[in-house]
């Protein structure tokens, strides 16, 4: 690889995916949250992106995609299981997220992700050129900015966490938290999908790494951290422009005629993910149901439920019972050719996901916790009638900017049935008022505005002066139990 590029985003999985075409491969752009918010601000840039296949395929070379040059990382099935099934879905996503799921810690798993967060790091420091910046994403890479600025300290270094970020109370629970925030420590701007996330962080950063200074900006041995919360959007006029299409409205017409052409369509769209709340609002409409508050032929529920991690115990376990409250769902108050619950459970295009958002009276976007929320922005884009009414969880990220959305707490069945039976009789002026709200703080935010706000302030670094290491270690370099930095005195 040579030192080529100007601006390299590093992320755990490349912007596409493998598509076998007899004996040679093609690849495809993917769907999901991260793709589809930082490629519309990548294209015709000229940057590389560094991340994973997907797959256990030997190591490949760099290869060009729609204007970015793409530099794969190979991870093996062993470390596929060991550091992205266990130690970051089944160590830090649950503890991220309130601890829903009781988190698993392991050395053998520690070990993996130091390796492969090295691994990518090398492989970061490998394509980019002197004084290039570098944008790091999200928790499975926690220890990549201080690996780089190691490896190469004339980098401008920015690192951005999709997810939550936990208060101290379960933070501490980590036998490496030291670590995990020295790395993150490493960058020169460290970005978060909301302002509590980013004090959780100060408040960290400060009890177990001496920092010290006020937000924005940390001082860490003498050096500034740069740390706010850069709340993530989508590409508006692109969903926009979906949802204006003929074919598009023709569609989501079919796609009521098809349900029987219920008065009212419910929606849920969601990662088969136990911080989604997906069982939440299946039991609140089953409730609903059952006191006879809406009828399974006049209001129907449609599930779009995405396979996500089925390699992780957690998440088998929530399908079954997904599916198990589904099927009692329909046993008990559907009829022949007439199911209470439509359930898909599989991927789902963006042109076919926006014809549903056209088709449905009522989103629900119900997680326990989530960093963001783009499924619930993406409902308001879509919906050029201003009609439409976001039933939203009052713990998304999202909660913050769509004001005009029902709020629930999506722990509280009570809530969630009272906010549901609001939204299906809601009139159309009070419904359009609430969509004109949330349609108007789309608007005043978008994927553009995120990145570009990001990238200028990591832009606003003074420059480093140091020349990059001329022996970089290889990307097979062995990994140990040693802490990327050691914390200032105490034992962890």
């Amino acid at each position: 690889m040579q030192q080529h590029a100007h601006l390299v985003v590093v992320a755990n999985r490349l912007p596409v995916h493998r598509i076998d075409n007899g004996d040679a491969a093609d690849w495809e752009t993917s769907p999901g949250g991260l793709v589809s918010a930082l490629v519309p601000t990548l294209l015709g840039h000229g940057v590389a992106w560094v991340g994973w296949t997907g797959d256990d395929c030997p190591p490949a070379p760099p290869f060009e995609h729609e204007g970015m040059t793409l530099v794969p990382v190979s991870l093996n099935q062993a470390e596929i299981e060991s550091y992205y099934a266990g130690f970051s879905n089944a160590t830090l996503w649950p503890l991220y997220h309130d601890a829903i799921q009781p988190s698993e810690f392991h050395r053998e798993w520690w070990r993996s992700y130091q390796l492969i967060n090295r691994r990518f790091a090398e492989h970061a420091a490998a394509v980019a050129r002197v004084g290039a910046t570098v944008w790091v994403h999200d928790y499975q890479l926690q220890l990549v900015p201080a690996m780089l600025r190691a490896m190469r300290p004339d980098l401008r270094i920015g690192f951005f966490l999709h997810i939550p970020y936990p208060p101290q109370e379960l933070f501490m629970r980590l036998p490496w938290r030291y670590q995990l925030l020295e790395g993150m420590l490493g960058a020169d701007v460290v970005g978060f999908q909301v302002p509590v996330a980013a004090q959780n962080f100060a408040v960290l950063a400060r009890r177990l790494l001496a920092a010290h200074g006020a937000l924005p900006v940390l001082s860490v041995r003498d050096r500034p951290v740069h740390v706010a919360a850069f709340p993530i959007s989508i590409d508006v006029a692109r969903i926009e422009e979906i949802a204006a299409r003929e074919e598009t409205i023709k569609e989501a017409q079919q796609l009521r005629e098809r349900m029987g052409a219920p008065r009212v369509v419910l929606l849920g769209v969601d990662r088969l993910d136990y911080t989604k709340g997906i069982e939440a609002r299946l039991r609140a409409y089953r409730e609903l149901l059952q006191d006879g508050l809406v009828s399974a032929g006049d209001c129907v529920l449609v599930q779009i439920a995405v396979p996500s991690r089925e390699d992780v115990p957690a998440y088998g376990d929530e399908r079954d019972r997904i599916e198990r409250l589904v099927g009692e769902i329909n046993g008990d108050y559907g009829d022949v050719g007439a199911p209470a619950v439509h359930y898909v459970h599989r991927g789902i295009a963006t042109e076919e996901l926006v014809a549903l958002y056209r088709a449905a009276d009522v989103m629900l976007v119900t997680p326990y916790r989530d960093g963001m929320n783009l499924v619930a922005k993406e409902y308001v884009a879509a919906r050029l009638d201003d009609l439409g009414t976001l039933v939203l969880s009052e713990f998304a990220g999202a909660a913050r900017e769509l004001s005009g959305a029902i709020m629930v707490n999506p722990h509280d069945t009570a809530s969630v049935k009272e906010a549901i039976v609001a939204a299906v009789r809601t009139w159309d002026h009070d419904a359009r008022r609430r969509m004109r709200t949330n349609r108007r703080a789309l608007h005043r935010w978008t994927v553009h505005d995120w990145s570009r706000s990001f990238l200028a302030a990591l832009a606003a670094v003074a420059p480093a002066t140091d020349a990059p290491t001329t022996d970089a270690p290889t990307t097979d370099a062995p990994a140990t139990d040693a802490p990327v930095a050691a914390p200032p005195g105490g034992a962890r």
